[in-house]
């Protein structure tokens, strides 16, 4: 009995196939007509990525009663040397802001980054640190140099340097520190300016 209904539908599909051929030739020029199309109208266009600004050439405008980059959001290629950090600066003017940067492209570990990767740079308001006032670590460093003393730690040598403890970093890497909870008293640290 089974083999009755296969022996139908066979001389169905048979009488038919001529009609299926041409129905199946078609959508395959269709879809092929539609990849073609598809490749040409990307040959010779690029993706578009803005240009990051210079150091300094960052304009904010006030949003919402915040302060937000002018341009963003934008896709930017790191570069060689490239850091989440030194991304935010050329932005945002603040390297605070990494953690956005991270955030909208889903790092996890913001260490590793690609020479042209493409990153999103989204529009969000800049982030300024908020540190303690250089009198509560002491007086001000003035010089170019300092001399550690019994208690201190890169944070408070920049605060009371710069203003500003998240400079330690400065200070680190122009002392080719290599362990930031490692330096003693009587060190001379150089203070970049």
């Amino acid at each position: 009995m089974n083999n009755g209904k296969l022996k139908n539908f066979l001389k169905k599909i048979k009488l038919n196939e001529s009609t299926i051929s041409m129905v199946l030739g078609a959508l395959v020029v269709m879809v092929v007509g539609v990849l073609i199309f598809n490749y040409f109208k990307g040959v010779g266009k690029e993706k578009t990525v803005t240009p990051s600004p210079t150091p300094g050439e960052v304009k904010l405008i006030e949003e919402e009663g915040k302060l937000v980059p002018e341009g963003l959001p934008v896709i930017y290629k790191v570069q060689k040397g490239d850091h989440l950090w030194k991304i935010a600066e050329k932005f945002y003017g603040s390297g605070y802001n990494w953690v956005d940067i991270a955030k909208e492209n889903k790092i996890k570990n913001s260490n590793i980054l690609f020479v042209d990767q493409e990153l999103n740079i989204p529009k969000v308001a800049v982030k300024q640190p908020k540190v303690k006032v250089a009198q509560d670590f002491g007086s001000a460093i003035t010089g170019d140099n300092y001399i550690v003393a019994k208690g201190d730690n890169l944070w408070k040598v920049a605060v009371r340097a710069y203003g500003d403890g998240y400079q330690w970093v400065k200070i680190a890497h122009e002392n080719n520190i290599k362990n930031p909870d490692l330096i003693y008293s009587g060190n001379v640290l150089k203070l970049p300016r």
